[in-house]
């Protein structure tokens, strides 16, 4: 007579659940304890071939994390530096294999000791594949992002720790730990601090100038294009978003020879004329500044125009017909029904623009390099945090203050796109709306 298989076994109190998970402390011993010979021969070949394998780089790699070579002009510090990151990466691996292995022995003889019967190899492998489906599809992805995104970072990171400038480059020169030393100069020295506060100050500037003065010139055109009486709309919204059609960078170009101070078309052709005198536009940082913002506004707005464009035609005009009803003004239209829903839409995107135009480079280089110089300061009038770090990187070499600088932004970047994420209701569940 067959037995139910919903009928539950007898357990096993033989099998010792404790005995398992410390025999588990070996990869594979656990498994053979189960009786799980297959599976606990894998787990013990690939322990083996890791240890065999990487031992020795391991070993090397955090020597040189720690130390960053001890032989001037044999041991290349950034190399020991990237070789100690690939140990990390490694041995967080090495765990996180080793782990599963305990798990899975204690877990294995907890069903063995409840009366489960082991599966055949066939089941076995089938049940395994039919688990692992998605994290196998998804594991490329994640070895891709550690590489791309992680390790880069904490490259970077390990190198705001460092006294890598144009005075101790590798491979001449070693590299030595500093702490928190560059950090503590750029409030403690004198031109650090100044150049730090200043490019800080006009970036904060920058960003919210600029950004929010797109997204006014884009909601005033977007809701004056939307009133019933203006005619030709197509044409209208044609016009408004062809700046957005042209290369970001051909535009750049183009305003940085019209506000040239010599040829340029803005002081020859518009302002000498008109009041006798022009702008120094490219030598004086205020002006230059004021260029920057308005170019901005220009290849900006029509992003946001397109936006709010879109989210205007789908607002109900039953609720304009019931605010009139109701004897509301314009202003009380605008405020509790226009901009409630635009900005609930949009809200991401809108924070999207702040972050983009915080770390917007190409408009900073491309219009004058960032120029004009600024005397006692590291960075040029128009520089913000990111055209800083693209020169204190590439044109003056100043690696590891570049890191820091590099460290700060991000920081203040995620710190602001999480509390602004956090409290958009776009973001939020059905329910918490």
């Amino acid at each position: 007579m067959q037995k139910d298989p919903r009928e539950p076994r007898p357990q096993v109190k033989k099998h010792n659940v404790n005995v398992a998970t410390l025999l588990g402390l070996i990869p594979g011993i656990g498994q053979f304890y189960n009786r799980r010979i297959i599976k606990g021969s894998i787990m013990l070949v690939l322990a083996t071939a890791f240890v065999l394998t990487f031992a020795q780089f391991l070993n090397i790699g955090y020597w040189g994390l720690f130390t960053l070579g001890t032989m001037q002009g044999v041991d290349d510090s950034r190399t020991l530096l990237i070789q100690g990151i690939l140990s990390l990466f490694l041995t967080v691996v090495a765990i996180g294999f080793y782990a599963a292995c305990v798990i899975d022995a204690r877990r294995d003889a907890v069903k063995i000791q409840n009366g489960w019967k082991i599966p055949s190899v066939r089941t076995a492998l089938s049940d395994w594949f039919d688990n692992a489906f998605p994290y196998l599809l998804v594991t490329p992805g994640l070895i891709l992002l550690v590489f791309v995104v992680v390790f880069p970072l904490l490259f970077m990171v390990l190198l705001a720790f460092t006294n890598y400038d144009r005075y101790n480059a590798p491979p001449g020169n070693l590299l030595e730990w500093v702490g928190f030393q560059n950090f503590m100069d750029i409030v403690n020295v004198p031109i650090w601090r100044d150049t730090f506060v200043s490019v800080f100050s006009w970036t904060l500037t920058w960003t919210f100038g600029a950004t929010t003065l797109q997204i006014a010139l884009a909601l005033l055109l977007a809701i004056i294009v939307n009133d019933k009486r203006i005619k030709f709309k197509r044409t209208i919204r044609t016009v408004f978003i062809l700046p957005w059609a042209v290369p970001a960078f051909v535009t750049i170009m183009i305003f940085s020879a019209l506000f040239n101070d010599n040829f340029g078309a803005i002081n020859r052709d518009i302002l000498e004329p008109l009041l006798g005198f022009g702008l120094p536009w490219m030598s004086d940082p205020f002006w230059a500044k004021t260029a920057i913002i308005m170019i901005q506004v220009w290849l900006g707005f029509p992003f946001v125009y397109a936006l709010f464009t879109g989210v205007l035609q789908s607002i109900s005009s039953d609720w304009y017909e019931a605010a009139d009803v109701d004897g509301g003004s314009k202003w009380q239209k605008f405020r509790y029904i226009t901009l409630p829903h635009v900005l609930f839409a949009t809200a991401p995107l809108l924070i999207m623009q702040y972050s983009f135009n915080f770390n917007n480079f190409n408009i900073i280089y491309l219009f004058n390099e960032g120029g004009p110089a600024v005397r006692g300061q590291e960075a040029g009038g128009t520089d913000i945090l990111i055209s800083w770090v693209y020169d204190l990187t590439f044109q003056n070499s100043m690696y590891s203050m570049a890191a820091v600088v590099s460290i700060i932004m991000g920081m203040m970047v995620a710190i602001f796109a999480f509390f602004q994420f956090r409290r958009s209701r776009s973001f939020k569940e059905e329910g918490q709306v």
